[in-house]
């Protein structure tokens, strides 16, 4: 989002902006996968009740993967910066990262593969009935 920072703050304005516009497709019939890096609870907890107000479906999928990991991942170099001290409030390093105490579905990457995520994610939605 244009004009944001990583401060709490700023970190919170983003994700309820993407809730916003999630929800608002919801409301409208269009399911939208959102990838989205929200690491405290209160933000995630503050679109889960806005898609209730609004009667939206809503699920929560927490990618719960080491940072060891997303180290190694990291094609931005985010993690080599903030060991080099150019950067800092990396989220899960130097930043807290609040982890969802009862996520819809966890998904431990480190130990499956794209399609077995995919397919978990999948299972979910047909559970739900959003499939």
């Amino acid at each position: 989002s244009a004009g944001l920072g990583f401060s709490r703050e700023d970190r919170h304005t983003n994700v309820q902006r993407i809730g916003f516009v999630a929800e608002l497709l919801a409301r409208n019939g269009v399911k939208a996968l959102v990838p989205v890096i929200a690491p405290y609870t209160d933000s995630r907890e503050a679109v889960r009740k806005r898609h209730e107000t609004h009667r939206t479906p809503y699920l929560e999928v927490h990618v719960a993967t080491p940072v060891e990991v997303c180290s190694v991942r990291d094609v931005k170099g985010l993690y080599a910066k903030q060991a080099a001290g150019e950067l800092t409030g990396l989220t899960g390093v130097d930043d807290p990262y609040e982890q969802p105490e009862t996520p819809d579905l966890r998904i431990e990457s480190q130990d499956q593969t794209v399609q077995e995520s995919a397919t978990a994610v999948h299972t979910l939605l047909s559970e739900r009935g959003l499939a």
